[in-house]
């Protein structure tokens, strides 16, 4: 295994298999949102990408030597089975993700007994074995980038067996605040923080989820590594070459025949909680029920897509979400017009021409580290569309001048908002529109690469 100057390290890669019919793996896309952004920014840059082996086709992949992704070869780490589900099911998603999203139902959850211990001991295990092939593939004196809440253990990991490497770890969710961090047992609180403070550096998307990490250290006793703030932007280029494919096209001209000259609520999520689609919803109806004169008018179009099927209140929010939409479309629904059209389905081409052809795109998250999809929204749309983004998202710092801002959690102020929007003069949305996408260029993608490798060793 060769050396190298730049390693990524994540959870998922930029490649992922599936099996063909002959039973051979072939490339199915990109494993996943984080890596589907930073791949083409580490396309040429030398960097090895260290990443786990997802499924039964990415180990034979693996074996086979087919881990390679354009110029950027995969190494991979191959966790057994029950090690990676109490890793990501049990610690990274039921547990880390609801407490830095502030999910937790605390009345009933999380319950941390003798089988989270068992849990966490199979994320330490999951940790080390990243650490151990990182500091297998870095050369003397490589920069480490090492990304998210899944990987947190690793950097103090790294300062023991390769404290010659320059480690920077970037958290893509929100960071929790010091009293929900204290939810998690004591040690496990402080093991976490001393696992992120041992990196050189510690990046976030806006500064809310930098004050808070800085917070939970204070609050537990741990040093404070350097912390830099650097939200990512979105790639006008790449979406511009996307909005123009045959697939995208032949999406906005069905699109455009089923929703007709009406006016467009669009929403484009995970089925995932910290998303906020149920009181998107409500707040939808609410508009309905206060507003007469914009029904059959108005069509709200949530195109979401299934996440993390391997968790049960997952599908059970699936559920739920599915039947708020039946009982809008049975409340206010005519033999002419349907109010919400919900589309369930992995499909960018469907989603990016949503966002082409919104009159308001709602982005209300309870809490988000970036939230890209407010920043790729303004730069394909075509309407002159408004953004009615929620102030607990990581995008809300930079795009706020130009916004309705949201309290998520405010349903009937979240109807008014969009109220607000479908009534704003022409001439307002215009200027919102043209400014909006000013502020998103104004951030290059490459921006944020470029602030990770700029941290001091």
């Amino acid at each position: 295994m060769g050396q190298v100057g730049l390693v990524i390290a994540s959870n998922r890669g930029p490649l992922s298999f599936a099996f063909d019919d002959r039973g051979h793996p072939v490339p199915a896309g990109s494993g996943g949102g984080l890596a589907a952004a930073l791949h083409p920014l580490v396309e040429h840059s030398g960097a090895t990408w260290v990443a786990c082996a997802m499924s039964e086709a990415d180990r034979a992949a693996a074996t086979r030597g087919l881990m390679v992704a354009g110029s950027i070869p995969l190494v991979t780490v191959q966790p057994d089975p029950d090690t990676y589900r109490m890793a990501y099911d049990v610690v990274a998603n039921s547990t880390l993700w609801n407490c830095h999203h502030h999910l937790f139902d605390l009345a009933r959850r999380p319950v941390l007994d003798h089988r989270f211990d068992e849990a966490f001991e199979g994320f330490r295990r999951f940790n080390a074995l990243f650490a151990t092939t990182v500091a297998e593939v870095a050369g003397p004196g490589a920069t480490v980038l090492v990304q998210d809440y899944h990987l947190c253990l690793v950097p103090g990991l790294l300062a023991r067996s390769r404290p010659d490497v320059r480690v920077v770890h970037f958290t893509h969710t929100p960071f929790a605040d010091p009293s929900m961090w204290r939810v998690l047992p004591d040690a496990v609180g402080r093991e976490l923080l001393a696992g992120l403070a041992a990196a050189d550096a510690c990046g976030f998307h806006a500064r809310p989820w930098e004050s808070g990490f800085q917070a939970c250290c204070a609050d537990g006793g741990v040093g404070t590594p350097h912390t830099f703030v650097a939200p990512l932007g979105a790639d006008a280029a790449l979406l511009g070459r996307r909005v123009e494919s045959a697939g995208c096209l032949a999406a906005r001209a069905a699109l455009d025949e089923a929703v007709g000259d009406r006016a467009v609520v669009v929403r484009t999520d995970r089925i995932e909680p910290s998303k906020n689609l149920l009181r998107g919803f409500w707040a939808f109806d609410e508009l309905l029920a206060h507003r007469r004169d914009l029904r059959g008018r108005v069509v709200m179009l949530a195109h979401i897509y299934p996440s993390r099927q391997s968790l049960p209140e997952y599908l059970a929010y699936a559920t739920e979400v599915e039947h708020v939409a039946e009982v809008i479309n049975d409340r206010w629904g005519t033999t002419t017009w349907s109010p919400l059209l919900l589309e369930i389905a992995d499909d960018t081409d469907r989603a990016l021409a949503a966002l082409t052809r919104y009159d308001v795109l709602l982005v209300n998250s309870v809490r988000d580290g970036l939230n890209l999809v407010a920043k790729e929204g303004p730069l394909v749309n075509t309407a002159d569309g408004v953004l009615a983004l929620s102030r607990h998202a990581g995008a809300y710092e930079e795009l706020r001048a130009e916004v309705i801002g949201l309290n998520p959690f405010d349903v009937s102020g979240t109807a008014i908002a969009m109220a607000d929007a479908l009534d704003m003069p022409a001439g307002e949305r215009k200027r919102r529109a043209e400014a909006l996408r000013e502020l998103v260029l104004r951030r290059p993608p490459a921006a944020w690469l470029e602030a990770q490798l700029a941290v001091p060793g």
